[in-house]
């Protein structure tokens, strides 16, 4: 692969905090326009391989290499306001840089939260902040998008939404996508490459390819396969010819608003 079709590479990269082992022999690379995203168990280190690769934290073995003047947005994990501080979200954006302060409207637009331009932060429900959090990270027109899970808090439907928007976004700007997720039915259908981390990359590959893995099926589980199979969709069918059970229809999974 030439290096100009690059953002982002890690070369053995490994970390160790507090005499334990977070990361181990990472080798990672992000090319240009495509979604990635990092699965794993919970301390699998999925959190800590993003903050080493936005330069939050050092490694302790490796090397990182990002495209000269790559534009990163960051859409952190949790965000928790505070209700006693008085911050609307017009506010809030305009913490982020002076200079994206005329993009606020538009970005807002375009993730469909300009109807919260002067809504407190603290009021917003999840969905509402996610996007707001979103927008945010939106401001850099971005080369490279970073999402920590990006649909944490939101209901069902607003998880699918969520992802389509973000899809969305990558087509519009051209930028990369570098995610993680804990919803395995979404990751498989919108992302197309996955790592599955646990300290060190168990397997990576298409979405596809992955779900075959017996790493990957070790690590979620005998009944991962039957869950994904649930979600797997065939576009000719009619939800409307099953009345919406979950016994006439092998494809109705009981969250879907159609």
């Amino acid at each position: 692969m030439a290096e100009s079709s690059l953002l982002l590479k890690m070369t053995g990269v490994g970390l160790v905090l507090n005499g334990r082992q977070i990361l181990d022999g990472i080798d990672l690379q992000i090319e240009r326009n495509e979604i990635l995203t990092l699965i794993g168990p919970n301390g699998a280190g999925k959190t800590t391989l993003l903050r080493v690769a936005l330069g939050l934290l050092k490694p302790s073995a490796g090397e990182i290499w990002q495209s000269p003047g790559l534009r990163i947005g960051y859409m952190p994990q949790k965000l928790f306001p505070d209700r006693t501080f008085p911050i609307d979200v017009q506010r809030f954006l305009r913490l982020t840089d002076k200079h994206y302060r005329r993009r606020i409207s538009d970005v807002l637009c375009e993730v469909g939260a300009d109807h919260l331009l002067n809504a407190p932060l603290a009021s917003l429900s999840g969905g509402e902040l996610q996007r707001v959090l979103l927008a945010r990270a939106m401001l850099r027109d971005p080369q490279l998008l970073v999402l920590d899970e990006p649909i944490q808090g939101v209901d069902v439907h607003g998880q699918g939404e969520l992802f389509k928007l973000i899809t969305s976004l990558r087509h519009e700007h051209g930028c990369s996508v570098l995610m993680v997720s804990h919803d395995l039915h979404l990751v498989m259908a919108s992302t197309d490459r996955v790592v599955c981390l646990n300290e060190h990359i168990c397997c990576t590959g298409s979405p596809e390819m992955v779900s075959k893995d017996q790493q990957f099926l070790n690590l979620f589980g005998p009944t991962v396969m039957q869950q994904l199979a649930l979600y797997t969709h065939d576009p000719k069918h009619q939800h409307s010819q099953c009345r919406g059970s979950s016994d006439a229809c092998p494809h109705y999974t009981g969250d879907r608003d159609d």
